[in-house]
């Protein structure tokens, strides 16, 4: 079952079961595939097409929980949290702190990095490593981190 046709179901269960929050987030998600596709003049995506919409839609509702926890808007902060494990069920499993940690190390070495300087040739080295299993912002702390 690919993952298109695995959100069309889910949406449906939703809709049966009544799960509001699900159902409007299934929802917010297929409206952005849908957009995806008018753009890129596509009928149809293969399954690594939609995790970069679903990476983005995860990371809209990371931050917007950053602000809303913030502002000290605990009550949207819990919608926000809600609505991102509903759209992490539908991504690859993401790395631990230690995993990224120990591919950056490789990385290091192999680019031969000593200091902040050379964070661009370590990044070229991770992201292709660990991309849709890491966010981008978390790899760049723990490149810092290690060069320092």
């Amino acid at each position: 079952m690919s993952l298109e046709e695995r959100l069309a179901n889910d949406l449906t269960a939703a809709m049966r079961a009544k799960d509001a929050d699900k159902l409007t987030t299934l929802r917010m998600l297929k409206a952005a595939i849908t957009n995806t596709k008018i753009e890129q003049k596509k009928e149809t995506f293969q399954d690594v097409d939609l995790l970069p919409i679903i990476q983005k839609q995860a990371k809209q509702r990371r931050e917007s929980l950053e602000s809303f926890e913030a502002a000290g808007r605990t009550d949207l902060a819990e919608k926000e949290k809600r609505e991102l494990e509903i759209l992490e069920a539908y991504l690859p499993k993401q790395l631990s702190d230690d995993e990224i940690k120990s591919i950056v190390v490789a990385a290091i070495s192999v680019a031969g990095a000593t200091s902040k300087g050379d964070i661009a040739a370590v990044m070229k080295e991770v992201m292709p490593k660990v991309k849709g299993k890491a966010d981008g912002k978390r790899v760049n702390q723990i490149v810092l981190e290690q060069l320092s």
